[in-house]
């Protein structure tokens, strides 16, 4: 056929129209030649990164936590390798026999590991956190896609009930949540690394490619507990409360040098190496946070603020016999002493003689030592939530709260603050700073008395613990001690509880160059309640192992202890604030 013949094949399109589409797709070719350039030339970077991210991962190194230590180096805390378990469950494929081993691996349900994996757009779910290695072998074993080990710390406590008020816990991420554990937080946690690996598809590492960050260890942390009479310390207050049926107890043992914590118990007590839910009551560490009326054990304060205004000497006689009536309440002593010196108020542990002595003082001169002695702020050991006490300024002091006061009624105090508080005597008046870190050197302190204010009351406080004291059974051998029983009704809704008591006793040795004081408070003890025969007990033990310990030379014959006869009359302190005349005691 004549292709002229045919009118489509005579049609003739303009020149351009095929000249612009040349244009067309010969520019779309140069875009595509430059994209290509571009991307694989001079901008690799997203490819590579698209590619990268088919096989190459970044993982995260844990950093191990922080050593505590005591001040000799044995572990009271340390970080032990674990693996947790996780799985991907978009890959995750088990068998239903795999599931139900990998379940009893786990200890889980079968269905709680289906619920986790269930979500498939997530890419990650933890199936058990923080197993044994061994543990976690043995799931290595079953070869389940999907699921993998991530190496991670657990916190390990050595010495378990015996330190764990002081040290606290970490939770299950490693952060600290109680105790030293959480003051210290920021030092002790690490700073996690990351390297670079390649994963083949079912997400097992095959390489190791490149380490991008290096993980930063926690500082260690030495304290200033000495793990041997930690021990001690806490064997004793134990025996005691088993047997006095106590509800509670605390002891602290400071080094009168130094003002370094040697030790710190409290009862009842907690595993910290047990993850299940610890009980508040078991958990709070009672000698740092708990408050209580210090009782007769605030008797050489007041004695002291007397001293020191120059209103009585060691032997101005005290009239005790009579009583004390102050307004409509009246202070007595269960065993009247007559005409006592201002030694034998200390000795005996005279109310009377000591509301006498107070209310011979100027209130601000009273509150002025009881304040520059630490009571009524915290002792700022570093410790979380310690407590401050409470000491009322002395501007609203009725004449009954300053009588009562002498004798440690009206004031509350933790047991740490009271045990700094006893610095001044032991030290020649100046009051030590608390600590329970390490120190190389001691620090300077507050001069809260004169030297020889000091060196009086510290005498006085020897006789206490003498035969005709209220703390014989206090004695050491070897060692001349000087300390101070205390005996307190306890505070029941407002109200002095006539059946609870709180005892405790205070003390130091040498009495001659004092290296140790140990205080010691039973809450609530049934039967016997005097400080003397609940307390001092306790500081006997504590003491007698601490200075052994320590090393520390003797100062008294070894059969410097002579106890009072047992038919002798037991020196009580009279534990009643005040009452009126007509009603009853309270």
């Amino acid at each position: 056929m004549n292709s002229t013949a045919n009118p489509v094949l005579r049609l003739r399109f303009p020149i351009w129209r095929s000249r612009l589409l040349l244009a067309i797709l010969l520019g779309w070719m140069l875009v595509l030649v430059a994209r290509a350039v571009y991307l694989q030339g001079l901008h690799n970077d997203f490819l590579q990164q698209k590619g990268e991210s088919r096989y190459s991962r970044v993982v995260e190194i844990s950093a191990h936590r922080g050593r505590i230590t005591d001040r000799h180096g044995e572990p009271l805390a340390i970080s032990t390798a674990v693996e947790s378990v996780w799985a991907s469950p978009a890959d995750f494929d088990a068998s239903a026999d795999q599931l139900k081993r990998l379940a009893r691996l786990l200890g889980v349900e079968v269905d709680d590991i289906t619920r986790r994996v269930a979500d498939q757009e997530r890419e990650f779910a933890y199936l058990r956190r923080q197993l044994p290695p061994e543990q976690a072998a043995r799931v290595v074993e079953l070869d389940i896609p999907g699921v993998f080990l991530q190496r991670e710390y657990r916190r390990f406590y050595p010495a378990g009930e015996v330190t764990a008020h002081l040290i606290g816990v970490t939770n299950i991420d490693d952060k600290g949540q109680e105790g030293l554990e959480l003051a210290y937080q920021d030092e002790l946690v690490g700073k996690p690394g990351s390297r670079r690996v390649i994963k083949d598809r079912l997400g097992r590492i095959v390489e190791d490619v490149q380490s991008i960050r290096a993980p930063q260890q926690g500082r260690d942390l030495a304290l200033s507990i000495d793990l041997r009479i930690q021990y001690t310390a806490y064997r004793e207050l134990k025996r005691a409360l088993e047997e006095h049926r106590a509800k509670a107890g605390g002891i602290v043992v400071l080094d009168a040098r130094t003002g370094e914590v040697l030790a710190m118990a409290n009862l009842p007590a907690y595993n910290p190496n047990s993850r299940g839910r610890i009980d508040p009551q078991r958990s709070r560490n009672r000698a740092l946070i708990d408050l209580f009326e210090p009782g007769s054990t605030l008797k050489p304060f007041t004695i002291a603020a007397a001293l020191e205004a120059g209103r009585v000497r060691p032997d101005t006689i005290i009239a005790t016999g009579s009583g004390l009536t102050v307004g409509h309440k009246t202070i007595r002593d269960v065993h009247p002493g007559g005409d006592l010196t201002v030694a034998q108020v200390i000795q005996k542990s005279s109310n009377v003689g000591a509301a006498k002595i107070a209310l011979g003082l100027p209130a601000q001169a009273m509150w002025e030592i009881f304040a520059r002695s630490g009571f009524g702020r915290v002792p700022e050991s570093g410790f979380p939530g310690e407590g401050s006490g409470r000491l009322r300024p002395y501007q609203k002091w009725k004449p009954i709260e300053q009588a009562t006061m002498a004798y440690g009624h009206g004031i509350s105090v933790s047991l740490l603050q009271l045990a700094r508080a006893y610095t001044i005597f032991a030290d020649d008046g100046e009051l030590k700073p608390v600590t329970l870190l390490k120190r190389r050197q001691p620090q300077a302190g507050v001069q809260v008395i004169s030297a020889s204010t000091a060196r009086a009351v510290r005498a006085m406080l020897e006789l206490a613990v003498q035969p005709g004291g209220t703390a014989p059974r206090a004695q050491v051998a070897g060692y001349r001690v000087a300390g101070k029983t205390g005996t307190a009704h306890k505070l029941d809704h407002g109200r002095y509880a006539p059946n609870k008591y709180v005892s405790s006793f205070v003390g130091f040795a040498p009495a001659s160059d004092p290296r140790i004081i140990i205080a010691v408070m039973i809450d609530e003890p049934t039967g016997q309640y005097y400080g003397g025969a609940v307390a001092a007990p306790v500081f006997h033990e504590v003491a007698a192992a601490t200075l052994r310990a320590l090393s520390v030379a003797p100062d008294a014959p070894t059969m410097n202890v002579k106890l009072p006869p047992a038919d002798a009359p037991v020196v009580k302190e009279d534990v009643w604030v005040a009452h009126d005349e007509t009603g009853p005691r309270g």
